[in-house]
């Protein structure tokens, strides 16, 4: 459980970078907001989940987070300083 509970809580601090410096770029797109909507549930989600020691969901719940964040930033839907591109396949 030591491996799962690590890898847990490496995402959670990774997807939280992420959170911080997060914009929505099309600010009145209503899928933009409702992708940020997702990932952020899914984030804190993993966090609950964490405080539970329910960690396979933790990890879960942040690699769902991720991905809302990766295909949202492939729509365009949001923007990431550079120095936090190398975590997604979006390279906007």
């Amino acid at each position: 459980m030591r491996g799962i509970k690590k890898s847990a809580e490496k995402e959670i601090q990774r997807i939280e970078k992420v959170f911080e410096k997060l914009e929505i770029v099309e600010k009145a797109d209503k899928n933009a907001a409702e992708f940020y909507d997702f990932a952020k549930r899914y984030f804190e989600d993993g966090k609950w989940f964490f405080g539970k020691e329910k960690f396979i969901e933790a990890f879960e719940a942040e690699i769902i987070a991720w991905a809302y964040v990766d295909a949202g930033l492939k729509l365009g839907f949001f923007s990431v300083p550079k120095e936090l591109k190398g975590n997604f396949t979006a390279k906007n």
